[in-house]
């Protein structure tokens, strides 16, 4: 098994091979107290916090009016824009101003609603599957496959022109590139903030039916454009990136537990079971960030207000409190309350979309190709590492 590259993320983070969490994180949940640990973030400079890794804890937090997101305050319109100094961006806002701005997204992520776009998913995938076979026998999976199947999806939903895909998912991958100077991020989201703008703005003049177009139709007045152009970027950004990376780094797991693999591939009623343990196990986005607005309580773990928290979502989805003493992929696991979408009032928006793109995408990968195999060694396979979010560079696969 390969060991990925990544000594430079604080320890809430490491994983001591493609999947498994470094074996510091059993230890770190063992402690009494929330240990602190310095970092640097090549935007927001040095920092401090505590990290958070029990499965209640992390929840605790996560549900906890008083632990917010962002860096507090309102959007400095004298600052360069990033996606944290975005008015819109939901992750920069909490309490009362959180609630508006989420409640005017809600209705286009229902479930119902989303269901009724599996048909065209399935077209989409089909598609996509089509093409592969007639040029195979062999593929790199993440730009062939995990990477435009959910880019097709969130460009229509928000109106986007899919011509435009390459463009936005290079800005989201810089985005997420911890090794990026300030000046390279500022630089990449005034490139993002500016083709949002101009969505925006032809929207306002011709909404048409995308979700974007749709909430200026309903909710228009009550929106700035800058707003919009939040809402935009964080559904552009989320919307494809997550999936895209559950898609090619869920391949591999399944590619390197055959037995698990072949439930998926044969049993239509592992499906679903199969998608929230990948979620679970593989815990793309590894951690997130909280900071205390007012002294808290964290099950008898006292936090004092200011204090920034790091709760390691990959480190409480392997809790035995959670899962019991089998840690291992089982795609037959009874579906277990992961945190692999967060919890509370942030809760990921999209979770229903991003589960029935997986629900049909895994599958039917595995049953147009049944012999898919890797084409190169595992060691030689390229993680991203240094991102928040976790995945594959590529994925060379054959059959």
């Amino acid at each position: 098994m390969t060991r990925p590259d990544n000594s430079s993320l604080l320890p809430t983070g490491r994983r001591s091979g493609p999947f498994e969490p470094a074996p510091e994180l059993d230890a770190l949940r063992e402690r009494e107290d929330l240990p602190r640990f310095s970092g640097e973030h090549p935007m927001f400079g040095p920092f401090e916090v505590r990290a958070v890794t029990r499965y209640a804890d992390v929840r605790a937090a996560f549900g906890h009016e008083h632990a917010e997101t962002g860096p507090g305050g309102d959007p400095d319109p004298d600052a360069p824009r990033t996606l944290f100094n975005q008015p819109g961006f939901l992750l920069s806002y909490n309490g009362p101003e959180h609630a508006r701005l989420r409640r005017m997204l809600t209705s286009a992520f229902t479930v119902r609603r989303l269901q009724q776009l599996r048909p065209w998913i399935e077209q989409i995938v089909d598609d996509r599957l089509t093409e592969i076979a007639q040029a195979g026998p062999t593929v790199d999976l993440v730009p062939e496959f995990a990477l435009p199947i959910p880019s097709l999806v969130i460009c229509e939903l928000l109106g986007v022109p899919y011509a435009d895909r390459a463009q936005f998912q290079h800005q989201s991958a810089v985005l997420l590139d911890l090794t990026k100077t300030a000046q390279e991020q500022f630089d990449n989201y005034a490139a993002m903030h500016a083709y949002m703008a101009d969505l925006i703005a032809t929207l306002r003049a011709e909404p048409g039916d995308s979700l974007l177009g749709s909430v200026i139709r309903e909710q228009g007045d009550e929106l700035t454009d800058e707003e919009l152009v939040g809402f935009g970027n964080i559904l552009l950004v989320a919307g494809h990136e997550t999936t895209s990376n559950m898609i090619g780094l869920g391949t591999l797991a399944l590619l390197q537990n055959p037995d698990q693999l072949a439930a998926v591939r044969d049993d239509d009623t592992v499906t679903t079971s199969a998608v929230e343990e990948l979620l679970r196990y593989l815990s793309i986005v590894t951690q997130l960030n909280r900071r205390a607005a007012e002294d808290l309580d964290l099950n008898g773990r006292p936090v004092k207000a200011g204090e920034r928290l790091l709760l390691s979502v990959l480190a409480a989805n392997q809790d035995r409190e959670l899962i019991g003493d089998e840690t291992s992929l089982n795609v037959r696991r009874k579906p277990v309350a992961h945190l692999a979408f967060g919890f509370g009032p942030h809760q990921c928006l999209g979770q229903q979309l991003a589960r029935i793109e997986l629900r049909v995408a895994l599958p039917a990968l595995l049953r147009r190709f049944p012999s898919l195999r890797l084409a190169v060694p595992l060691e030689d396979v390229g993680f991203r590492v240094l991102s928040p979010v976790y995945g594959l560079k590529s994925l060379p696969l054959t059959w």
